[in-house]
C-alpha cells in the first residue's frame, strides 16, 4: 500500500504536468536503444559499401638473384605487382552491400515503428490501469456505504446480521480490489518507462485521446495500405535485390583476375640496368565458380519465395488483428450505448431500495457485482480496441526492445 500510495502521489497532475502519447514516442525514439542500434547497423554498412568497392593495393618487394656468383652482387632491384580486377565485381560486390543497406535501413523503419506501437499500446494500458484505479476506488465507496447501511439497519432490527458479515466482506474485497488495481497501475507505468528507454521515468498522467476509437478504415483499404507502406515487404524486397546481385557477382567469379607483375634491376656483371615484365591469369580448368553459382541461384529462388511469403504472412496477421479490432470495437459501443447505462441505472436503485429496507442485501450485492464487472469489461475493451488499431495503423509491428532484426 504504501509503494502504491507513493506512485500515486508522483503522478497528481499538480506535482508534473501531463504527458501526451506523442510526447512518449518522441522521447522513445530518442531513448530507446534499439533505435540506435538499428541506425549503427546501416552506418556500419556504409563502411563496408566503401570498402566492398576499393581496388586492391599494389605490392611493392625487393628482388634479387645471382648474388654471389663469381663473387659479384649479381642482379638487385626491386618489383610491382598489381591484380586487375575483371567482369566489373567491385561494382558487383558493392551492388549486394547496397541492397543490405537498403534492408538494414527498412530494418531502421521498422524499429521506430516497432518502439513507437509499443509506447501507443503500453501509454492505453497505463490509461485502462487508471480508469481501472478509479472504478475500484469508486465501487469500494460504495462497498463501505452499503456496510454503514447494514449496520444501520441492523440495529433497528431490519435485517440480519448475516447482511452485515456480508457488506463487510464486500467493504473488505472491494479494498483489496482497490489495492491490486493500484499495482497494476505502477506495473503498466514501469513497462510504458521501459519501453520509452527510461525506466526512471516520474509517473505523470497521460492524455487521453479523444479521437483514437473512429473507425481504422475498412478491410481492403488496410490491406491494401500494409501491402504499400510495410517495412516488412520493403526489407524482403531488398533482400531478393540482394540475392539478385550475389547472384551476378558469383556469374563474375567465372571471370579470372589478372596479375600484372613489372620491375626493375641492376646487374652487376654486366654495369647495366634490366627490367621485365610479367603477367599471370588463371587457368578456369578445374574451379569455374561453379559451386558458388549454384549457390547463389538457390538463394535467390528462396528469396522470390521469402518475399511471397512475407506478403502472405502480413495479410493473414492483419486478418487476425482486424477481427479483434472490429469485436472490441463493436463491443466498447454496446456497453457505452446500452450496457453500461442501464448497468448504472440499475445500482441507482437497489441502493435506493436497500436503504429503504425493500430490498435484501443478495440483490444488492448481485447488481453491484454486475456494475463491476460491466465497467471493467468496458474498459478492457476500449483498451483492446486502441491497440488492435495500433497494431493496424502500425503495420502489424511490435516488438520495441527486442534486438533489431531479431
Amino acid at each position: 500500500m504504501v509503494a502504491a500510495d507513493r506512485f500515486e502521489m508522483a503522478a497528481d497532475p499538480a506535482l508534473a504536468p501531463p504527458l501526451t502519447v506523442a510526447q512518449l514516442e518522441q522521447l522513445a525514439w530518442q531513448q530507446n536503444p534499439t533505435v540506435a542500434q538499428a541506425a549503427e547497423r546501416v552506418r556500419a554498412l556504409r563502411g563496408k559499401y566503401q570498402q566492398a568497392g576499393l581496388y586492391p593495393n599494389p605490392r611493392v618487394g625487393y628482388v634479387g638473384s645471382e648474388i654471389g656468383s663469381g663473387g659479384r652482387a649479381g642482379k638487385q632491384g626491386i618489383a610491382v605487382e598489381q591484380r586487375i580486377v575483371t567482369a566489373g565485381k567491385l561494382r558487383w560486390n558493392r551492388s549486394v552491400v547496397a541492397a543490405e543497406i537498403g534492408a538494414a535501413e527498412h530494418e531502421w523503419s521498422m524499429q521506430r515503428l516497432r518502439v513507437g506501437n509499443d509506447v501507443r499500446a503500453a501509454a492505453y494500458g497505463v490509461i485502462a490501469a487508471r480508469q481501472t484505479v478509479e472504478l475500484s476506488h469508486q465501487l469500494f465507496q460504495v462497498a463501505e456505504e452499503v456496510l454503514v447501511w447494514a449496520e444501520r439497519l441492523h440495529g433497528a432490527g431490519e435485517v440480519s446480521r448475516l447482511d452485515v458479515l456480508r457488506a463487510r466482506i464486500e467493504a473488505n474485497q472491494g479494498r483489496l480490489a482497490r489495492e491490486q488495481a493500484q499495482h497494476a497501475l505502477a506495473a503498466a507505468w514501469r513497462g510504458l518507462a521501459a519501453v520509452v528507454g527510461e525506466p526512471d521515468l516520474p509517473p505523470v498522467p497521460i492524455v487521453d485521446p479523444a479521437d483514437v476509437e473512429s473507425a481504422a478504415g475498412d478491410w481492403e483499404s488496410a490491406r491494401r495500405r500494409l501491402l504499400a507502406e510495410s517495412p516488412e515487404l520493403r526489407r524482403a524486397e531488398a533482400e531478393l535485390d540482394r540475392a539478385e546481385a550475389a547472384w551476378g557477382r558469383a556469374c563474375a567469379g567465372r571471370v579470372p583476375d589478372v596479375e600484372l607483375g613489372g620491375g626493375v634491376a641492376y646487374a652487376f656483371a654486366a654495369n647495366e640496368t634490366i627490367a621485365q615484365v610479367g603477367v599471370a591469369v588463371p587457368l578456369q580448368l578445374f574451379d569455374r565458380n561453379q559451386g558458388n553459382i549454384r549457390r547463389a541461384e538457390a538463394e535467390l529462388a528462396a528469396a522470390r519465395q521469402e518475399l511471397r511469403r512475407v506478403e502472405l504472412a502480413l495479410q493473414n496477421r492483419l486478418a487476425g488483428e482486424f477481427r479483434d479490432y472490429l469485436n472490441a470495437r463493436e463491443t466498447v459501443k454496446h456497453y457505452r450505448e446500452a450496457i453500461l447505462p442501464d448497468a448504472s441505472d440499475a445500482l441507482e436503485l437497489v441502493r435506493r431500495g436497500y436503504e429503504q429496507g425493500e430490498l435484501d442485501y443478495l440483490e444488492l450485492l448481485g447488481v453491484q457485482q454486475t456494475y463491476f464487472r460491466t465497467h471493467l469489461a468496458y474498459v478492457e475493451a476500449r483498451r483492446a480496441a486502441r491497440v488492435r488499431r495500433v497494431q493496424i495503423e502500425g503495420l502489424l509491428l511490435g516488438g520495441g526492445l527486442a534486438p533489431p532484426g531479431g
